[in-house]
């Protein structure tokens, strides 16, 4: 199919699925990541008419932007000024995949240790039912853990999975890392979302941490997303700020 400028309309097949716990915005953008994927949008195709899109999928301007504006992130549009907005040229890049901590030790030729500090399922508090797209009071899996390099913690790890998703072994957990076994289990995890921060450790923290009370922690929180888009699980993090840094690689549209 094809709008009145010629041009092949990019959402021609889409249905949304209102009661997917996958929002609106992320159900378009994995539709347009699919069909630049299988060059049903080559490069250059415009995606311009945002208006236009909107109407013919019953979504306001803001979602269908949001939608858009996941796409620039990721590279796979660029908007240009006297050009609209349009499919971009694909690098020659190996994409990028959601890793963790235990991994990157091991890259860096070091021994990670890691003991579990506890490993059970429970309701969720509202903030990870919500993140993990699950009613308010869902059951989930949470795992605890400390990590640790030559015998100095360097993280306390705190995740929560959707209950039913993989069986999680505590001692399994202490010589290996959670997305390998996430992996090990058949999921595929496409991608993540973090957020990085800072903050003096609590007192608890610095006990088990083996740091000053009020010292530097470095923070992230981390959800992690299968191929359809759907949370698999939900991390918070601490980690000790003078043993622990974070490399990302970005790209530039």
């Amino acid at each position: 199919m094809r709008t009145g400028d010629g041009v092949p309309d990019p959402v021609a097949g889409l249905r949304l699925d209102r009661s997917s716990p996958v929002p609106l915005h992320r159900q378009v953008a994995q539709w347009l990541e699919a069909g630049i994927a299988s060059g049903r949008l080559p490069p250059g195709t415009r995606l311009d008419n945002e208006v236009a899109l909107a109407d013919s999928l019953g979504l306001s301007r803001p979602t269908l932007r949001q939608a858009m504006r996941y796409l620039v992130e990721k590279g796979l549009i660029v908007r240009r000024r006297g050009a609209g907005t349009r499919v971009g040229q694909p690098l020659d890049l190996p994409a990028p995949v959601p890793d963790s901590s235990y991994d990157e030790l091991r890259r860096a030729h070091q021994e990670p240790t890691t003991r579990v500090l506890s490993l059970a399922a429970g309701p969720a508090d509202a903030d990870t039912a919500r993140t993990l797209a699950l009613p308010a009071g869902s059951a989930v899996l949470a795992v605890e853990r400390l990590r640790a390099v030559d015998g100095a913690p360097i993280a306390r790890l705190t995740n929560w999975l959707r209950v039913g998703l993989l069986d999680l072994d505590a001692g399994e957990l202490e010589h290996t890392g959670l997305y390998a076994t996430i992996r090990d289990a058949g999921i595929d995890l496409h991608a993540a979302r973090q957020v990085i921060g800072a903050r003096p450790a609590t007192a608890e923290e610095a006990e088990l941490l083996g740091i000053e009370p009020g010292g530097i922690l470095l923070t992230m929180q981390r959800t992690t997303y299968d191929q359809h888009g759907t949370p698999v699980e939900h991390g918070r993090h601490v980690y000790v700020a003078a043993r622990w840094s974070f490399e990302m690689s970005l790209l530039t549209p």
